[in-house]
């Protein structure tokens, strides 16, 4: 009898474990399969960039309304009247091109905040330092900007390994030291100091008196200080630009790791080659960390001077387009040394 009731008892655990790996494996077919979610399903990528548009557009919107509400318009006196349906397109399209380029380009919150900065801060020096604004209002309009890049990205989208310095990434140990952090950006904001310093003393004042019909005063940049000094505005600026360039360039340059394409071009030989071959590898035969350094300084010259192009000509009255041009060639150049500098540091 007791043999008979463990025999029992043993074919019913038996039945008992088989019934359990039938449904454990009938659930992992049909999530596979699509007909049961898993418990922690994400939206697809198309609807988590659609809301992450929505909210960056909508966060913009009550944000420069709150602003204009708390500052009493202040910025209405220097801003143009009105924009007809074209120009609002236009602005609405770029917002949309670098909401686009920051999710397929697989960007972090971190990213397109520090384009966000890089694309709108010369606009807030400009009104903050020639146009008498108010610094907390400018630097307002540019904290909006910024949230409203930055938010949607980092509720929708995982920071990188780079920015999270999550274990088992590449040179975790510089990204995570302090002094090194501190000491790249002061090296960008130097540079986006001295670029302001010189571009002041020897191209700012004519430009600006020829082209920026209406603006209050040139003084601030024919009386430029070096790195800044005797402007808390320029050098609060300087340093946040930097901030900016560091996180966006010098991280993920130094985070890059080694891939099979830096090993073939470690072993290219130009005597065996085709003359195409060759070519290609003198235009772009960099290690994968120089293509990441030169696309990413790319893309913020790019969002420096089409950003400033357009802020100060759709925005603002009284300015001129060759103007807007020459007033965003000083921040693209900056843009570029710094991004070259950063180069310069991240192969040592």
């Amino acid at each position: 009898m007791a043999r008979a009731k463990e025999a029992a008892a043993e074919a019913l655990a038996a039945a008992s474990d088989g019934a359990a790996d039938a449904v454990l494996s009938g659930r992992a077919e049909s999530i596979e399969s699509g007909t049961l979610s898993p418990k922690r399903a994400r939206l697809p990528g198309p609807a988590r960039f659609a809301l992450a548009v929505v909210l960056s557009f909508a966060l913009s919107s009550l944000g420069r309304s709150f602003v204009d509400h708390c500052s009493q318009n202040e910025v209405g006196s220097i801003t143009r009247e009105a924009n007809s349906r074209t120009e609002l397109s236009v602005l609405a399209a770029w917002r949309l091109f670098g909401l686009a380029l920051g999710w397929l380009g697989d960007y972090d919150g971190f990213d397109v905040a520090a384009l966000a900065l890089l694309s709108h801060g010369p606009t807030t020096f400009l009104i903050s330092v020639f146009y008498g604004i108010r610094a907390l209002t400018a630097g307002a309009y540019l904290g909006v900007d910024v949230v409203s890049a930055f938010l949607p990205f980092l509720l929708l989208r995982q920071l990188s390994g780079a920015h999270s310095a999550a274990p088992g990434t590449p040179n975790r140990d510089i990204v995570t030291d302090r002094s090194i952090q501190v000491l790249t950006s002061l090296q960008s904001a130097l540079v986006y100091s001295v670029v302001l310093f010189l571009a002041g003393r020897f191209l700012l004042p004519d430009s600006l008196v020829l082209y920026f019909e209406g603006i209050p005063t040139i003084q601030p940049a024919a009386d430029a200080a070096f790195l800044g000094f005797g402007s808390p505005t320029t050098q609060v600026l300087s340093l946040l630009f930097g901030l900016a360039a560091r996180t966006f360039i010098f991280t993920p340059l130094v985070t890059t790791p080694r891939t099979s394409e830096d090993q073939k071009n470690a072993e290219f030989d130009p005597a065996n080659a085709t003359l195409g071959q060759t070519v290609a590898w003198n235009l772009w035969g960099y290690t994968t960390r120089t293509k990441v350094s030169l696309i990413r300084t790319a893309v913020a010259m790019l969002f420096t001077a089409v950003g400033t192009y357009l802020d100060t000509t759709l925005a603002i009255k009284g300015i001129e387009p060759y103007g807007a041009a020459v007033y965003a060639g000083v921040w693209v150049t900056a843009a570029l040394v710094t991004g070259l500098s950063l180069r310069y540091v991240g192969s040592i």
